[in-house]
């Protein structure tokens, strides 16, 4: 069988990713006993720390009879300057999976293409494919087919805005993003993106909001930018989440955040406790949509 990793949104198709969706959907219902992963050890390289991330693989590869072994940069040679190909080598002879999370995305690209095993991006500055795996399944969960939405993204031009460009070249649907002046996506992936869907940025939140099936944030400092968040701050200032927002989107429209979230700064506190909120639906979804992707590379 050919090893295969899943490091961006666009590795699987659009087939692939809405079976993997079916697959989670069994799994979440109780509708799944198997154990795919049983004798099977799943590698977890953490530089960045995580609640969701760590937990939803650790738990996901326990319910799937598999066992997952965290390894901080603390804790293996990769963190002491061993090369990148050589902890890949390495590691392929141990595990049968390797989840990293991490800053530079070409360290994940450079571990996968000497990896003999699966690799999946838990995260990185320029992707985070797995959470768009849980925020996709949310919205079919509460709103239905994924291609037929207008999704709505607010705030900064991150590893966030750059996985919706690349859901929304994959499936098709309409994505407004509304994103401060000096504050874009990856203008490479968005001019690709663009010629797939109907992408639109504007700096103007209400004009990405209105009449939007999904509003999306994300924090305004990310780990590893504390020491811009004054600049930032005042920068988007004017992309907060309100009720007052939400009240402009479409009927029905649900709100997501990928968590952790500064209530009173990206969003306010009453809207992630509001009825349009479904913060933690999608915080659960990362188990199940991650169970459903270590089972079809893993298992």
């Amino acid at each position: 069988m050919t090893k295969r990793d899943f490091l961006s949104v666009l590795d699987f198709s659009r087939e692939e990713t809405e079976e993997l969706f079916d697959l989670a959907v069994r799994m979440k219902t109780a509708g799944y006993a198997e154990k795919p992963l049983a004798g099977k050890t799943l590698g977890m390289v953490f530089a960045k720390s995580s609640t969701r991330t760590r937990v939803s693989f650790e738990v996901g590869a326990y319910q799937l009879g598999g066992h997952a072994l965290f390894l901080s940069s603390r804790d293996i040679q990769l963190g002491r300057g061993e090369p990148i190909k050589d902890t890949a080598r390495v590691l392929s002879r141990y595990l049968d999976g390797i989840m990293i999370r991490t800053f530079d995305h070409t360290d994940v690209e450079e571990l996968a293409s000497y990896s003999a095993i699966p690799v999946i991006n838990g995260l990185t500055d320029l992707l985070h494919p797995c959470q768009l795996l849980a925020d996709m399944l949310t919205i079919r969960e509460h709103r239905g087919n994924v291609s037929g939405q207008k999704i709505a993204w607010v705030g900064d031009g991150n590893n966030m805005a750059h996985s919706w460009l690349n859901a929304a070249a994959l499936f098709g649907f309409e994505l407004m993003l509304a994103c401060p002046e000096g504050y874009d996506p990856d203008p490479e992936i968005l001019e690709n993106s663009r010629g797939l869907a109907k992408i639109e940025m504007v700096r103007d939140p209400r004009e990405a909001v209105a009449s939007a099936d999904v509003v999306c944030t994300d924090v305004w400092a990310s780990m590893g930018q504390e020491e811009e968040a004054r600049a930032r701050m005042k920068a988007f200032e004017k992309h907060k989440i309100s009720e007052e927002l939400m009240q402009t989107a479409a009927n029905g429209a649900i709100f997501l955040h990928c968590l952790p979230a500064h209530r009173g700064e990206e969003v306010d506190d009453a809207v992630i406790e509001g009825p349009q909120s479904r913060v933690f639906d999608q915080a659960e979804n990362r188990l199940h949509a991650q169970k459903a992707l270590m089972a079809t590379l893993m298992g």
